[in-house]
């Protein structure tokens, strides 16, 4: 176990430490995030932000996946493990509703809006930085991962992966922001814990044709129509509710009220939380269509080519694990150190799908779920929403949870690795 040499790094200046009192620094930091969102591998003025960030608090750091930052906070006793801490960067194509709220934040970048907490994770981050700059006693490396591109697959942590980010990286901690439990509370569960992402894009070829001659056509309308009917109950009969989500985001085809149109897309996402189920539907999704192909081709056997279709599956994050071991370890922790907290240990798993998944996949760790709903400051909107917003008062606390789970690790990596020394 060791840390990963910067020779190259962009900053080599130390400057004293910011004085400003921590949580105020980093309400005003997440709000200068919030004002300025970037979308998925455009954050160029976000990673210019952080790397003078990082460099005023004297921490080394270079560029990574293109427009992320990877950042080195050694300790000062001497070799140890590394455990890498990851915040996302990137925003959402979304255009920010004006509320009474954040006229002081409201993003300025038309069309576009930090609307899942990415602001508040890079600000929590530096939080944690903070904290370890007042505590450098602890063996080993924090790694510092500012990610870009969460929100679009293939996502920013193939990258950052690819480049080494994780090269002697030993467990890593993610925390992200949800409004689907209450401000100050924290859920996580052991295992499986956010569901894969999976896309289709089906294109149905019919032939095309006036509506008063259907025996001279045949309707993809009705094909389409017929491959969602059997799909449905054909996936219910195979799959519980609990092992999946699928739904047709676009359905599109015809430009003209008395005409049979060429081809209809069908656009789709499923999710999952087993590779099993996921292999299953890619399976019935097939099915189902060679069966409307063979209703159709009955119909129209003398259309050489028709019916017909095309067909591509596209799998995208993988299904989020939380590492067992990892996971008993840090829940004890939390509950030690922040006994003020409502603890969700075994919260239920999340439809939701997180890149996150790929650094699970190389090295052991935990991603958990930080509430922010607040129905006395009026904060109700789900993630995503154009109303999307959170409590300011948990920025602290995000900070403190990577900085205590972290440097616990560093100082006990058994625990959490092996097992040892757990009740």
């Amino acid at each position: 176990m060791s840390s990963v040499p910067f020779s190259d790094p962009i900053y080599d200046s130390f400057s004293a430490p910011f004085s400003e009192p921590l949580e105020a620094w980093l309400i005003q930091l997440r709000r200068e995030f919030h004002r300025q969102p970037e979308l998925s591998f455009e954050e160029y003025e976000t990673q210019e932000k952080i790397l003078k960030l990082l460099a005023g608090l004297g921490i080394k750091a270079r560029k990574i996946a293109d427009t992320g930052v990877l950042a080195s906070l050694p300790g000062k006793k001497g070799k140890g493990p590394c455990i890498a801490l990851r915040a996302d960067m990137d925003g959402l194509a979304i255009q920010e509703e004006a509320r009474e709220q954040n006229l002081k934040y409201r993003s300025e970048n038309e069309g576009v809006m930090h609307a899942c907490g990415h602001d508040g994770h890079m600000a929590m981050l530096f939080g944690a930085c903070r904290l370890f700059l007042k505590n450098r006693n602890f063996p080993g490396e924090v790694r510092l991962i500012f990610q870009p591109a969460e929100e679009i697959p293939p996502g920013g942590s193939a990258r950052v992966i690819a480049e080494g980010g994780l090269k002697d990286v030993d467990a890593v901690l993610g925390i992200h922001i949800f409004s689907h439990h209450e401000a100050g509370s924290v859920g996580f569960r052991a295992g499986p814990f956010m569901a894969s992402t999976n896309r289709f894009e089906l294109v149905l070829k019919g032939k095309g044709g006036h509506i008063s001659k259907p025996e001279s056509c045949i309707d993809p309308v009705r094909m389409a129509t017929a491959f969602l009917s059997s799909l449905f109950p054909a996936l219910g009969a195979k799959l519980t509710p609990d092992k999946y989500v699928l739904g047709v985001g676009r359905l599109r085809g015809g430009a003209q009220f008395n005409r049979y149109p060429d081809t209809v897309e069908i656009l789709g996402s499923y999710r999952t939380f087993e590779e099993k189920s996921t292999k299953l539907i890619d399976t019935t999704i097939k099915a189902c269509l060679e069966k409307v192909m063979e209703k159709y081709a009955k119909k129209g056997a003398e259309f050489k080519g028709f019916p017909a279709y095309e067909l591509e599956i596209l799998h995208s994050y993988p299904v989020l694990i939380n590492d067992p071991g990892f996971t008993k370890a840090a829940s004890l922790k939390i509950k030690e150190s922040f006994p003020e907290l409502t603890l969700y240990p075994e919260m239920k798993k999340l439809f939701a799908a997180e890149d996150f998944a790929n650094y699970l996949k190389e090295v052991p760790g935990l991603f958990l779920s930080l509430g922010t709903r607040n129905p006395k400051k009026g904060l109700l909107e789900v993630n995503h929403s154009s109303s999307f917003d959170i409590d300011e008062s948990l920025l602290l606390k995000g900070a403190e949870l990577f900085y205590t789970l972290a440097l616990d690790f560093l100082n006990f990596p058994e625990k959490y690795l092996t097992g040892e020394f757990i009740p």
